[in-house]
């Protein structure tokens, strides 16, 4: 029997990132016994957390946890449920008490450790993603980037596993991850089957198609600022590096050096990701032609465009048109 520990953070937990887990774990354990491949369920689930009862949501709902972190002495696997996007610094030190006990889980008994969407940053706290793949919600890459540098960040990917350490993307990708972990420990069949149970795709292995770029501004680098304005503002038009840099009277080098210092992306990067987003919108809400949209973010190339299209979203700008197009998919 392998014990699972879901850990409630305190106040910040989303509340479906605890439940999920949960579910699936305990639908494993009925299936495995009704379908006779053994006659003793294969997890042993419990909710811990700092203390025993968690409000979340401004009291709207609150979760009874069945043990503290001082009551589990040995568990095998560590779930960190998601958190709220807001504050994380303030998430992290209402919930520095699970660190030490994760990682003297993980020294002492090899636990394994699987973060839900944000809660990749209390898992980053420990150290024990330093050097080692890591996703989360697209929405805090640049923060997850800036904060751990150390960490190698994925941010198209849905799930990352590496040495017994696994992180998920944002929001209920996190099903991927518990549908992955139930492909690990109990096979392929149980895997389906749950996954059918609970109608999650586990074909998804991609995020970007729903990132939304909005550009890391709170840097506090206000020269840097009126780059990445001058680039949202002129979105139509063909930028180079060097233009923006003479512009802003500084050295090709000293602004790359600050650009991706500020904001996680070189120059070049920034301009791909406004402009792709653009066009995204322009997909989405429009009836343009694929050239149409393309002439109209500053392209000419019809292969370049589409390379670029796809290397920021996962699909080509056609697939994005069909399956988002508010048109297209009202029929």
């Amino acid at each position: 029997m392998k014990h699972v520990s879901i850990l409630v953070p305190k106040s910040n937990a989303i509340l479906s990132s605890v439940i999920g887990p949960y579910k699936i774990f305990k639908s494993v354990n009925d299936f495995i016994l009704e379908s006779g491949k053994s006659d003793r369920p294969f997890f042993d689930v419990n909710l811990v957390g700092i203390d025993k009862d968690t409000v979340l949501y401004d009291g709207a709902f609150s979760i009874h946890c069945d043990a503290t972190i001082q009551d589990i002495t040995k568990t095998d696997l560590i779930i960190i449920a998601a958190v709220k996007p807001n504050w994380i610094a303030e998430v992290i030190e209402n919930n520095y008490a699970f660190i030490p006990w994760i990682k003297q889980q993980r020294s002492l008994h090899n636990a394994e450790v699987a973060s839900l969407c944000l809660g990749a940053f209390i898992l980053a706290e420990t150290g024990l993603l330093d050097y080692k793949q890591c996703t989360t919600h697209w929405a805090g890459i640049d923060l997850l980037r800036q904060k751990y540098p150390q960490i190698e960040i994925l941010p198209e990917k849905i799930v990352t596993e590496q040495d017994g350490i696994y992180s998920s993307g944002g929001a209920y990708s996190f099903l991927n991850l518990i549908i992955h972990l139930v492909h690990k420990f109990c096979g392929q069949d149980v895997a389906v089957y749950v996954s059918k149970l609970f109608e999650i795709d586990i074909s998804r292995d991609n995020q970007n198609q729903f990132a939304i770029f909005k550009g890391q501004k709170e840097h506090g680098d206000t020269l840097i600022q009126r780059a990445q304005s001058f680039i949202e503002n002129h979105v139509t038009e063909k930028i180079s590096v060097e233009q923006l840099s003479n512009m802003l009277a500084i050295s090709q080098r000293n602004f790359i050096r600050r650009f991706k210092k500020a904001t996680a992306n070189t120059p070049l990067e920034y301009i791909q990701r406004v402009k792709v987003e653009a066009a995204k919108h322009s997909l989405e809400a429009t009836q343009k032609t694929i050239n149409e949209i393309m002439f109209s973010v500053g392209y000419s190339d019809t292969k370049a465009f589409r390379s670029l299209f796809k290397r920021y979203t996962g699909l080509t700008p056609m697939a994005y048109k069909n399956k988002y197009n508010r048109e297209l998919v009202s029929y």
